[in-house]
């Protein structure tokens, strides 16, 4: 049941921010959770992380969208206007470098939690996941 607590507080701050660095992947949301034997100590603060970096991971993700919509928006005009089309351009680089910066912290956080044994457990699962999904694509 904890466990289910902790994946539903990680998977929300992860809806709300789609936008993810390269490597980080939903981990607790996923049976490997399960397979980490996470104590009770490393549980709580993971959800204490998540907490912490959920309101900003929220804004951030609305302010790339915003961005992404003006950039958009601005293209699909008649008249390109450069100098505003360049600053919305801008706007979105820097919306997306805040939002990875944060993401990387939290996972960060998450990361500093884990014991060594832990941490080359979920790489390892990782991998094996990414096989299987290869796997999967070369079926279809």
């Amino acid at each position: 049941m904890k466990i289910r607590i902790l994946a539903l507080a990680l998977a929300s701050a992860l809806l709300a921010a789609a936008q993810l660095p390269r490597g980080f992947f939903p981990w607790w949301d996923q049976p490997i959770a399960k397979d980490l034997n996470l104590s009770e100590t490393q549980q709580k603060e993971i959800r204490g992380a998540i907490r912490e970096y959920r309101p900003k991971l929220i804004e951030q993700r609305a302010a790339l969208e915003k961005a992404e919509v003006e950039l958009q928006y601005l293209f699909d005009d008649d008249t390109v206007d450069a100098k505003r089309a360049n600053q919305a351009i801008e706007d979105l680089a820097l919306a997306r470098l805040n939002l990875t910066r944060t993401f990387s912290q939290l996972f960060l956080r998450v990361r500093l939690v884990l014991t060594p044994q832990q941490w080359h457990e979920l790489l390892k699962k990782r991998e094996e996941q990414v096989d299987q999904r290869r796997q999967q694509m070369q079926k279809k």
